[in-house]
């Protein structure tokens, strides 16, 4: 209780600042309309069909984009922090194409595969994977060795090692890798939609909200829309974290970090 009361405090604080910036004429209305105004018109925004299904396909998008993400990075990490001959052999692969930034790859992915939702999936599914990725492999390098021998002297098979004892101790921190990797996909499904100019989405709406009149007061209410989703997967994975991870204590720091 005392933390949520001291966010409201700052966020009140950040609003009341934000106001009397505007109203004061500090900032220009037209370049940051008060927040007494963008809150006003994000909740119209809340009651209008359209941009409903704007919301609809922005998180769609990034709940597909993040199972995707997952199916293939956990099984991928555990195959590289388990077997170190593939591990060295992909390492420049993979040293090379994690530090591309997504929205690079945007106009490749727009020749390819074309402008529809699978653009703005395939970005956010390029960004999410790496986070889950190395998790996984740090998480498999910290594996108390003694657990494994004791599997190989009870005859366990390979795989039978990675599921049922590197895959429960790595668990913690693939499941931090998952939350932050749920954080960047909304982010690239967002800045896609507005970069590729998407049919449907958040993005799209701020950037129809942008041109032709300008009405920053929508594009602040559909980014502060925007953020409110962020904010509540954010902190709904946090709980979820907190709540199953509970009996481990490291997670309880790597799941703030």
């Amino acid at each position: 209780m005392k933390i949520l009361l001291r966010n409201l405090i700052g966020l009140a604080v950040f609003l009341l600042i934000w106001e009397a910036a505007a109203r004061t004429g500090l900032v220009p209305a037209q370049f940051l309309p008060p927040p007494s105004i963008v809150l006003v018109r994000m909740v119209e925004l809340l009651g209008d069909q359209a941009f409903l299904r704007d919301v609809i396909a922005s998180v769609l998008a990034w709940a597909i984009a993040l199972l995707i993400s997952v199916a293939v990075a956990v099984p991928a990490g555990l195959l590289l922090g388990s077997v170190p001959a593939i591990r060295v052999a992909t390492r420049s692969i993979v040293e090379f194409l994690r530090p591309i930034p997504s929205v690079a790859l945007i106009p490749l992915v727009l020749l390819v595969i074309g402008g529809g939702p699978e653009a703005k999936i395939t970005l956010a599914v390029y960004a999410a994977v790496w986070p889950i990725l190395y998790n996984t492999i740090y998480a498999l390098d910290e594996i108390d060795p003694l657990l494994l021998e004791t599997a190989r002297a009870y005859g366990t098979s390979r795989v039978r090692q990675l599921t049922s004892v590197a895959l429960p101790h790595a668990a913690p921190f693939v499941y931090t890798g998952i939350r932050l990797s749920a954080t960047i996909a909304l982010i690239l499904v967002v800045s896609t939609e507005y970069l590729a100019g998407a049919s449907r989405g958040i993005g799209n709406f701020i950037l129809e909200a942008s041109s032709g009149g300008g009405r920053i007061d929508l594009v602040l209410a559909g980014t502060v829309v925007a953020g409110i989703i962020g904010f509540v997967i954010n902190d709904g994975m946090e709980r979820l974290g907190n709540r199953w991870f509970r009996w481990n204590a490291a997670t309880s720091g790597a799941v703030r970090a």
